[in-house]
């Protein structure tokens, strides 16, 4: 309908392609005119007058060359290089007869159009025709659709909810990270923003330490011999960027498990040695197209919070469980509680053994299963070399966010030549468990931006408590207030402007700290402070040693306090 109504109100617009998503769908179209928000309503008001005729969709089962004669006829070059490039000459593409427009889709569609009365076309972005920047341009329109008013009322909602959340919209506000076009896909993280990282980086770190990894570094970038080794050469190369020096080639890494072979490589290693947990922050990076970048949640340059288990086959099962207990440990810490897990079985290309694919899945499915954890089976949607399980979270606003993998490996360590000694002193191959929780770090902090809206728990937030003065005759109390604050670890400062205590509230409201610590004549006289939130609550006047107190415990305790 929507490439109906864009045909009869700009007849020389060339249509390209018109999926569905996840969200809505979106047409891609060539023309010459460049659309506005203006021009976005008048085709909304078109669709809606051919809603209301309540038309017929007829579908018709043509022959390649009907096809492509009745788009060339029509002047659709792009429905002319789909059918050249991408349908068999002996297929009957489906042509879908929309009153005087056609299109052509597999389908199935609606009868008639009685049954699409409640969209809403949404925005107007640019799309390289196939995602390939040596196209041409093309205007891609967005639109969403539900099947009743209410549904489709409660989904614009939503999405003016997230517009407020979107994290770069507040990673400016917070002043968190900023990105720029010479730079394209690389975050320059400010001091608030690099704070939250690390204190992510500090989390993980213990998570390491209580689940017994050892934390190791590889290096950036590694000669083209050992990618092509591991495989990534032949079905990566694209992704990869690479440079040049003294007659070799080297990679930079867009992923860290072959370094981490190499350091599982160096000595010889015993059963006694397995399990051999080995995990690093790694600075990946990928040359992801340039349309497909968005703030730090589609990056070319990121962190992983990677790691890779070496253990025998009969240590799966346990190492699998530890696994997933360190993501849900994890994951609960920051709020999430709506985590749907997949797990993914062999593919019919693969390697390895059916004897270790039976072995591997089964102790997926019973280590899931120990732990009480739903989940369903994507029957051959496993690695070639390996099954997996994927975590997805899904936010306050119900969006999905596909974050932790648990994926076995039969493969890598072959290609790279790791072994240990066995119980019978012979040469075995270990199993490789991939593992990331957070997935990267980059990413996984926009998703907490987002659900946050900036609100961050006290032991995350940039700014932890900010001490204001009423007059200046409290400016040296309030300072003195800040730097014990800072002294005990707290992320404090003062606000010694001569600017009115509301104006003062209000601006570090709006930069959502959590606590102000407010210093009047009396507050200076008994030594305490008047405590409020950042939502407005008032706390009361405290000790200064028992807020420190309060505010450390919630510190340590990464409580949430998102409600105070």
């Amino acid at each position: 309908m929507l490439g109906h109504a864009l045909k009869q109100l700009y007849p020389n617009a060339k249509m390209a392609i018109g999926p569905t998503i996840d969200s809505g769908f979106y047409y891609d179209i060539d023309l010459e005119q460049s659309l506005s928000q203006e021009d976005l309503e008048k085709i909304e008001a078109r669709m809606v007058e051919l809603a209301k005729t309540k038309y017929a969709v007829v579908k018709k089962k043509v022959s390649w060359q009907e096809a492509r004669d009745t788009f060339e006829s029509r002047g659709e070059s792009y429905k002319m290089e789909i059918l050249d490039e991408n349908v068999a000459r002996d297929d009957r593409p489906g042509l879908y007869h929309h009153e005087e427009y056609i299109d052509m889709c597999r389908g199935p569609h609606v009868p008639h159009m009685g049954f699409c009365q409640n969209f809403k076309l949404l925005n107007i972005a640019g799309a390289y025709w196939r995602g390939n920047s040596d196209n041409k341009m093309l205007q891609r329109i967005y639109g969403t659709a539900f099947h009743d008013k209410k549904a489709l009322q409660a989904h614009l909602t939503r999405l003016e909810e997230a517009a407020k959340r979107d994290h770069r919209k507040i990673g400016k506000q917070l002043d968190l990270f900023h990105m720029q076009q010479e730079a394209p896909g690389m975050v320059f993280w400010h001091h608030n923003g690099w704070s939250i990282f690390r204190d992510l980086e500090i989390f993980i770190r213990q998570k390491l330490n209580e689940y017994g990894y050892q934390e190791v570094k590889g290096p950036l970038m590694m000669d083209r011999v050992l990618w092509e080794r591991s495989g990534h050469w032949d079905k990566y190369a694209d992704a990869m960027f690479t440079t040049s020096s003294e007659n070799r080639e080297y990679a930079i890494k867009p992923m860290n498990c072959p370094g981490h072979i190499q350091i599982f490589n160096q000595g010889l290693k015993s059963y006694r040695d397995l399990p051999l947990r080995m995990a690093e922050f790694g600075s990946c990076h990928r040359n992801e197209p340039s349309g497909s970048l968005h703030g730090i949640m589609r990056v070319r340059g990121f962190t992983q919070d990677d790691a890779h288990i070496f253990c025998t086959e009969d240590q799966i099962q346990q190492e699998v469980t530890s696994c997933i207990k360190m993501v849900y440990d994890t994951y609960t810490t920051f709020g999430f509680q709506n985590i749907v897990v997949k797990l993914s079985t062999r593919p019919e290309k693969r390697v390895g053994s059916d004897e270790i694919w039976d072995k591997s899945e089964q102790a997926l499915i019973d280590s899931l299963k120990a732990m009480d954890i739903p989940f369903e089976i994507q029957e051959g949607e496993g690695a070639f070399y390996g099954p997996k399980i994927e975590f997805t979270l899904y936010d306050c606003l119900d969006r999905a966010w596909q974050c932790g993998t648990v994926q076995l490996d039969f493969n890598l360590p072959t290609r790279l030549g790791a072994t240990y000694v066995g119980e019978s002193n012979e040469r075995l191959i270990p199993v490789m468990i991939h593992r990331a929780i957070l997935g990267s770090l980059e990413r996984f902090i926009g998703i907490l931006i987002e659900e946050y809206a900036g609100f961050f728990p006290t032991w995350l937030a940039p700014e932890q408590a900010v001490v204001v003065n009423i007059t200046d005759k409290q400016a040296d109390y309030a300072h003195e207030v800040a730097q014990k604050l800072q002294k005990c670890g707290i992320r404090a400062k003062a606000d010694l402007r001569n600017e009115k205590i509301g104006f003062k509230i209000r601006e570090h409201t709006l930069k959502r700290v959590p606590y102000m610590l407010v210093c009047g004549d009396q507050e200076m006289e008994a030594g305490e402070i008047a405590v409020r939130t950042r939502k407005g609550k008032d706390l009361g006047k405290f000790k200064l040693d028992d807020f420190i107190a309060h505010i450390q415990a919630e510190i340590a305790s990464r409580k949430l306090n998102l409600e105070e």
